[in-house]
Order: structure tokens, then sequence, then C-alpha cells
């Protein structure tokens, strides 16, 4: 490309952002396949991996419109609306169901947006991993992952683009967490933070999505991601768990406050203000009255994506053995916050085979 050729630096700043990496690069000599698990991981991420073009029907109709109104769950930003909207003195309180019906687009397209942000953000942790990690089995299936969140990202923004429209910008608590874990200089927090974190929480954010949606496309869509995401999962549960078992005390505390700022700040998202701005409406004047209304609400609701998230997060970092490290100074934090009843649970590196919907489907069709 010569000069002429480049965009101007608004149209450069528009369209990438640049992160400076300060891990080292790996090469390693030692082929040997000593990580007999990982082995596993590895042969059945080569098996499950699947066609975004030929497994997925993309001639799918789709309505948005109907795909908001047929889910069987109701849309928490839409729920949430309606009880501002009772409020005196609401800013929505003239809306219909036909305003909360495309609120309800909005809020899909919201969520599918930071889907699809986030799974390029998986893509490039996953690629910092196999350029960091010091095992040869591990740099093989992070390999495969890298593979697989790029089909995710592909998936994601051509369902966006063919079905609904619009995306929504990457939201800045998203993108300062993938950021930091792109120019954090310790492999395992690449790891730590992508693996056992964030991908915790795209389970349960898949998952409360895949049991609302009737929408076909959208519903097998969301059960191959998923059986991705498990295995990755379980790729840093598998991996972690045995480094963390040299690290020094003071080491195993930096990790372990990792994943309290990480878990607090999860519990502290906030809404899309761009969705807002397409209906018309101000954020800051309704915030109020969303505050207000959602006091009114069954807390419940509030609670489902939360449960679903800790319920994988806390026994994945219990296999970690980070839970009682330091005289169990997480285990302590986290009962602060009231997590810690999720501890029971099984922990992915042992249930990441019940997700593989690819080869569930496959021998359906063989059968």
């Amino acid at each position: 490309m010569t000069t002429m050729d480049l965009p101007d630096s608004a149209e450069v700043d528009a369209s990438i952002k640049l992160i400076t990496d300060n891990a080292q690069r790996i090469f390693v000599w030692n082929y040997d396949r000593s990580r007999g698990q990982l082995v596993t991981l590895y042969n059945k991420a080569m098996s499950s991996q699947w066609n975004s073009i030929t497994e997925l029907d993309w001639d799918t109709d789709v309505d948005p419109e109907r795909l908001v109104l047929d889910a069987t769950q109701p849309n928490i930003t839409v729920t949430l609306a309606r009880a501002a909207a009772d409020v005196p003195g609401s800013p929505i309180a003239s809306w219909g169901d036909a305003q909360f019906t495309e609120l309800g687009v909005e809020a899909l397209k919201a969520s599918l947006s930071q889907f699809m942000h986030g799974e390029q953000g998986a893509m490039m942790t996953a690629a910092k991993i196999v350029e960091t990690v010091p095992w040869i089995d591990a740099k093989y299936y992070a390999s495969t992952q890298t593979m697989d969140e790029a089909r995710h990202t592909e998936v994601f923004a051509k369902y966006l683009h063919t079905k609904l429209g619009e995306a929504y910008p990457m939201s800045p608590f998203l993108e300062g967490q993938i950021t930091d874990l792109l120019e954090d200089s310790r492999w395992d927090i690449a790891y730590l933070g992508m693996q056992i974190v964030i991908e915790s929480l795209a389970l349960a954010a898949f998952g409360q999505m895949h049991r609302s949606t009737q929408e076909p496309l959208l519903k097998k869509l969301l059960r191959y991601v998923m059986a991705d995401e498990a295995r990755h999962v379980a790729f840093g549960v598998l991996s972690l768990a045995e480094y963390y078992q040299d690290l020094s005390s003071a080491e195993l505390k930096e990790r372990q406050d990792f994943l309290i700022d990480a878990t607090i700040r999860n519990k502290a998202r906030s809404t899309t203000p761009e969705m807002w701005e397409r209906m018309g409406v101000n954020l800051d004047v309704l915030m109020p009255f969303l505050l207000e209304g959602a006091t009114t609400l069954d807390q419940s609701l509030f609670t489902t994506f939360e449960h679903g998230f800790f319920a994988k997060l806390v026994p994945n970092v219990r296999k970690l053995g980070l839970l009682d490290a330091n005289d169990g100074y997480l285990r302590k934090e986290w009962e602060k916050v009231g997590i810690m009843g999720f501890d029971t649970g099984d922990d992915t590196s042992a249930d990441y085979d019940t997700y593989d919907a690819v080869a569930q489907d496959r021998a359906a069709a063989t059968a």
C-alpha cells in the first residue's frame, strides 16, 4: 500500500483502535504432547469446528418485531421501561406498545452488538495466548479458539447486518475490560480475564437469549457458539489450575484481587445510552425514572442473569485454587457480596460435553 492509499487520520481513528501489548512472545522447542487433558480438548475442538455458511440457514426470514414479541421471557430493558413509564412525570409516559416493541428490537441489537465486539476481543485475546503461553499443547488449543472466535464475530456481525440493522458501538465497560487483558504483560491474565470471567459471562448471556428466542436461525447460532465457548472455559480451567500450583502467595493474591475487581465491575454494568438516543430519549433525564421504576419490579428479573454467570464462575475459580488461597481471601470477599452460594456446582472442565450442539446435530443427521 502506498502513502496515497492510506486513509486520513480521522477515518483511521473512527475505524480502528491501537493497543500496545506488553507481553513477551514465546517460541517453544519442546513439541512433546505432555498434557493429556489439553490434547483431548484440542482433538475435541478440531472435530467440532463448524461452517457458518453451510450449517446455518441464512435464508431464514427474520421479522425483528416478531422476534421480540414471540420471546418466551420478558426483555428486562422493556420491562424496566414500562415500569419507568408509570412513574409520575416520566418522559416516556405517553409510550404505547409500538414504542416498547421498538425498544425491544433496539435492546436486542444492543446485546448482539456487544456479543459481536466481545467475540472480536476474544479472538485477539486467544491470539495473544498462542503467542505468549509457554506450552505447545496450549498453543495448539488456543489456535483453534482463535478460529472459533473469528467465526463467532462473523456470524453475529452477519446476523445484525442482514436481519436486524445497524449495530451499536462497543460499550466502554467491555472495551476497557478487554483492553486491560491485551495490554497486561502476564500471559495468564489473558486466560483469567477471558477464559474464566468473560467466557463465563458470555455463556450466561448466550444461554439466557437462547432460552428466550423462538427464532430458529438465532437459536441455532447461539447453540453452536455456546458449544465452542464451553470448551474455551474448560481450556482456561485446565491450564490455569496447573500454572497456579507453582505461584507464590503474593502472586496468587494479585490474581484474587483481579477477580474481585472484575466481578464488582461486572455487577456495575450500565445501560447503552445510544439505544435511548435512537428512541429519542435523553438517558440522563430518564435515569431517575428507571431507578424508581426498578423498585416496583420483582427483583428476580435482575438476578437471573447473574445467577447464570456466577454458577459458572465460582466453581471454575474454585478449581483453580484461588477461592481458598491466602487463608480464603477471595472466598471471604465474595461472601460479602453474596455470591458464594454458587460454590457447589460443577466446574466447566467437567461439563463442556453437555454443550456440544454441533456433535449432537451431526449424530442426529446420520442416525
